[in-house]
């Protein structure tokens, strides 16, 4: 799918998620009315209110009201400024990012040949990761709109990042949707584009490699003792200090210990999570090669991305059937983890891909023939 084919539907897609989450901000205020506990209990609420958060205009969503933004004398006033700057900046970002994504998966993943529900997947997978992105770039500003924002910056600015939540996942669902129905139409009347034969053992290898460094994040970096380390090892100093937090949130997938802090069969049950997340990773690469029109470092690199993304999906999910957190907290609470984990599956989604890549040319994969013109 040329660009400019693929520029229409990219648009489209922007726009919509970019007005799908200004628009759940905005709802944000109907949390505020009185009426509203008699919908939800108090605890659902307050969750609800902590997904819409991220995306509200309203500053006293966010900002403190405990006096300590110099009330009446003017600096409520700068302090709101700069919340609405970074809120323009989160808009702005996230809509930039969404449209360069999906150009590029449009491109590569065209909905054509068997390729759609691919296209549909990875754009769904490239919603929350998008997100992400606006948050950290808008991060700076929205720290600086707080009162006393100088201390702990880092790890505020974990916090910030981590804040993206649920909403992100539900909009770029029905984002994809129409983003796809949009780019199969205009697809039409351009010459089909034929999918690769990649041979196995190359396909197979190049998983592996990949799956193996997300494995790293998943089952080494993510073990509780490791996890400590991170946490406590670096110390940095002034502004740069405690930079745990950060660290573990682009460098951690999970966090789990050893069988002897729950029943054998629960932790059982979690690690079956675990094993579907590298599942889901593993056969998403092995197909990669072969769903891309062209193998590109850009491609594989944020087609594992996505498929690192839907692993966590996937293992979310699951969390979600064995967990008791709706008969405890109401129904809000269990989809509360979902989007949970991005920045780590950015971090190390890129880094599998580029070693999925490396290995797929070693292991003789040179952009064969597509399999409609091969000789027989």
């Amino acid at each position: 799918m040329t660009y400019r084919r693929a520029v229409i539907p990219a648009l489209v897609g922007g726009l919509l998620f970019t007005l799908l989450l200004w628009w759940a901000g905005a709802s944000a205020e109907a949390l505020q009315l009185r009426g509203s506990t008699s919908v939800f209990d108090v605890d659902s609420v307050n969750e609800l209110r902590r997904w819409l958060m991220p995306w509200s205009y309203d500053s006293s969503v966010a900002l403190p009201s405990d006096g300590s933004a110099d009330a009446g004398t003017g600096g409520d006033t700068r302090y709101t400024a700069l919340y609405s700057t970074a809120m323009q900046i989160r808009f702005v970002t996230v809509f930039a990012f969404f449209l360069a994504g999906t150009l590029l998966l449009l491109r590569r993943i065209p909905p054509t040949r068997g390729r759609t529900p691919a296209t549909l997947l990875t754009l769904w997978a490239w919603a929350p990761v998008s997100a992400t992105l606006a948050v950290t770039v808008s991060a700076p500003w929205l720290i600086a709109s707080r009162p006393h924002s100088s201390f702990r910056v880092l790890t505020q600015l974990a916090g910030v990042i981590a804040s993206s939540g649920p909403v992100p996942v539900f909009a770029g669902l029905l984002t994809a949707l129409i983003t796809v129905l949009v780019a199969r139409v205009c697809a039409k009347g351009a010459e089909p584009l034929p999918r690769r034969d990649v041979p196995a053992r190359p396909a197979r290898l190049a998983a592996s490699a990949g799956t193996a460094v997300v494995a790293l994040s998943l089952v080494v970096l993510s073990y509780q003792s490791a996890a400590a380390w991170i946490q406590t090892t670096f110390s940095g100093a002034g502004l740069l200090s405690e930079p745990g937090d950060l660290l573990r949130q682009w460098l951690l997938l999970g966090a789990w210990a050893g069988p002897s802090t729950a029943p054998l069969g629960h932790w059982l049950l979690y690690r079956a999570a675990d094993g579907l997340l590298l599942a889901v990773v593993w056969w998403s690469l092995r197909l990669l090669p072969g769903l891309l029109t062209r193998t590109t470092v850009p491609a594989m690199a944020m087609g594992t991305v996505c498929a690192t993304v839907l692993g966590l999906f996937a293992s979310q999910v699951l969390h979600m059937a064995i967990d008791d957190t709706a008969a405890v907290w109401g129904p809000v609470h269990l989809f509360s983890a979902l989007g949970s984990g991005v920045p780590a599956a950015l971090t190390f989604g890129v880094t599998a891909g580029l070693a999925a890549f490396v290995t797929l040319r070693l292991a003789g994969d040179r952009e064969p023939l597509p399999s409609s013109v091969v000789p027989a």
